[in-house]
């Protein structure tokens, strides 16, 4: 995994110096141009919108732009909250329960974003799942975090990540996790946060968690 920014905020990194004054002043451009550009998509459309339009209201140049943004789509589909998501679940304490330590990384990880930030993550989910050259961009986006949270279970839980048993964990996690996305795009009052840890409680049980709490199994395939 490599280190990703986030208006200005670098993603911590074990051994890592804080960034400098160039890397947080690059982190805040490029999230000032996704932030206007997801503003122009919603308020008058992804197609009617031009990347000159993007970087005037950035206060740009459009050279810019493409630099950080070297494709349209790249504006929507980029997403770099991912580092921030690791880096919680692997701070929680190794006795807590996974999906005990699962809602913990994933309510401390929404809770650093400003309004702002939510928003505009918000404004990424609709436009995925209502312009149909987006929603097949993201497919790559979406690939990346089925393999992450399956990656994370296994770390946790000291399984390979072929073992069965991850598999079937993993893969119920992330579905509840794009469920909720998709929900989030189409009720845009609804607290993402919230509902979130609402879906996973019905996990945080010990019977679920004991699927994955005796260290390697021998299911895989």
């Amino acid at each position: 995994m490599t280190p990703a920014t986030v208006d200005g905020r670098s993603a911590p990194q074990q051994g890592e110096r804080p960034a400098g004054l160039r890397e947080r002043k690059k982190a805040r451009t490029r999230a000032a141009i996704q932030q206007h550009a997801l503003r122009l998509f919603r308020d008058q459309g992804y197609d009617a919108t031009t990347m000159e339009q993007i970087a005037e209201a950035a206060e740009v140049s459009t050279s810019t732009v493409f630099r950080y943004f070297p494709t349209k789509e790249e504006l929507v589909v980029s997403d770099e909250q991912e580092a921030f998501f690791i880096h919680a679940w692997r701070a929680q304490p190794a006795h807590l329960p996974l999906v005990t330590a699962l809602r913990l990384a994933i309510g401390s990880t929404l809770e650093g974003l400003s309004a702002v930030e939510l928003g505009a993550q918000r404004d990424r989910d609709v436009l995925m799942i209502t312009v149909p050259e987006l929603w097949a961009a993201s497919l790559g986006n979406v690939t990346q975090a089925s393999a992450t949270i399956t990656e994370l279970v296994a770390e946790r839980t000291g399984r390979p990540a072929d073992d069965v048993a991850v598999r079937a964990v993993s893969g119920t996690i992330f579905g509840i996790i794009l469920d909720a996305m998709l929900r989030w795009a189409h009720d845009p009052a609804q607290d993402i946060a919230a509902e979130l840890d609402r879906v996973l409680a019905v996990l945080d049980t010990d019977q679920f968690n004991r699927l994955l709490a005796d260290g390697p199994g021998e299911g895989r395939g």
